[in-house]
């Protein structure tokens, strides 16, 4: 039992969030966009924010600057997180034009506000649960598409979900968070992606 909830902490790592955020998205979305488009996109998205990230933290890894990738103190956390932020604004800039991507550019923006929020607090040395920021952000980004598009995603919703309590409860087990920090991680993964696609009429 112990394996299987120590297992979210990895199925879950923030890292892959953006990644399965825009895979779904292409996945379940009405529009169309021709396979070789919706390729190069997932392609370049990957790179971007799995392949260059996890290529960064072997470079910190190798200064000393972090120990492992779960980046267990505030301090470890300042750097990637800053370098995060600066892929995600490429993302945004140069991979997902707003006219075209509507719901992905948002959702990235949202991704965005919460990377920067997260960083804050890790330089006030709060030690914000970055898996529950990264899970509850795909969460909300799902019910969203599911209003916008008027598809019933209620099993993909609940596995979400499910994996938003296995997570905390792995991250828990590990000794990794309190409880606040879990819960401002869920809060502020998951507010900048209802907030955007609200104010932004996508879901009215």
């Amino acid at each position: 039992m112990k394996v299987f909830i120590k297992l979210a902490s990895y199925l879950f790592h923030p890292i892959w969030m953006p990644f399965i955020g825009a895979l779904i998205f292409f996945e379940i979305t009405p529009r169309f966009f021709p396979d070789p488009v919706v390729k190069a996109k997932l392609l370049a998205i990957s790179i971007l924010t799995v392949f260059i990230p996890i290529v960064f933290y072997f470079l910190l890894k190798n200064l000393n600057l972090v120990d492992n990738m779960m980046l267990k103190t505030a301090q470890e956390r300042r750097l990637p997180m800053l370098f995060f932020c600066l892929v995600i604004l490429t993302v945004i800039n140069f991979i997902l034009p707003e006219r075209e991507y509507i719901a992905l550019f948002y959702f990235f923006s949202g991704i965005l506000y919460t990377s920067m929020m997260g960083l804050l607090l890790v330089i006030f040395k709060f030690k914000v649960s970055l898996h529950m920021m990264g899970i509850s952000g795909v969460a909300v980004f799902l019910a969203c598409l599911s209003i916008t598009y008027g598809i019933n995603l209620s099993y993909l919703i609940a596995f979400t979900l499910f994996a938003i309590g296995w997570t905390a409860s792995s991250r828990i087990q590990q000794k990794a968070h309190s409880n606040i920090e879990l819960i401002v991680g869920t809060l502020i993964g998951g507010l900048p992606q209802f907030i955007l696609l609200i104010g932004k009429n996508i879901i009215l």
